[in-house]
């Protein structure tokens, strides 16, 4: 019998895998996969969304919801929502980027105004300065407007809330 398995000691001399180094390879494995699931296979959704102050999140949560299932999109690819930085902050939006587990991107009015859209509005260029939110807040990174803007369908009290959706190219293999 050797010293070593004679005093106990472990006669693998492989060493035990580092806790911490496991946990880590797993969480970058985790978020590796999500952003390969939110990259979609032609390429992330990007939602632009339009908004009145005091818009519910459920509001803007189920306007993406009807828009994505009647195009046919999942929203498993939903990448991030974006909009106009004067809205950023109202609880509704935030709300519904984390429930979604997306960033809210902000854009502000002046940038959105030079983007070209099919559907702009008076309405929007006087509440925000510029004449559209949903869709040229999804266009202003570039990509293919599939969705164009849609207004929500609150039961008895006017729309709080539009969006539009892109998809924006694929990112390139390595």
């Amino acid at each position: 019998m050797s010293t070593s398995e004679s005093a106990g000691a472990d006669p693998d001399p492989t060493p035990d895998p580092d806790p911490e180094a496991t946990t880590t390879t797993t969480t970058t494995a985790t978020a590796t996969a999500t952003a390969t699931a939110r990259n979609g296979p032609a390429g992330p959704l990007v939602v632009g969304v339009g908004a009145s102050p005091g818009v519910g999140a459920d509001e803007v949560l189920g306007l993406i919801g009807e828009v994505l299932r009647a195009a046919g999109l999942s929203p498993l690819d939903v990448a991030e929502l974006t909009t106009v930085d004067v809205r950023a902050g109202e609880p509704g939006l935030v709300a519904a980027a984390v429930r979604l587990g997306v960033p809210l991107h902000p854009y502000n009015a002046a940038t959105l105004a030079l983007i070209e859209v099919p559907h702009p509005s008076d309405t929007a260029r006087a509440a925000v300065g510029t004449a559209s939110v949903a869709e040229a807040a999804a266009l202003a990174g570039g990509g293919e407007l599939l969705v164009p803007k849609r207004k929500s369908a609150p039961h008895g009290r006017p729309a709080m809330a539009t969006c539009a959706v892109v998809r924006r190219r694929a990112p390139e293999p390595p």
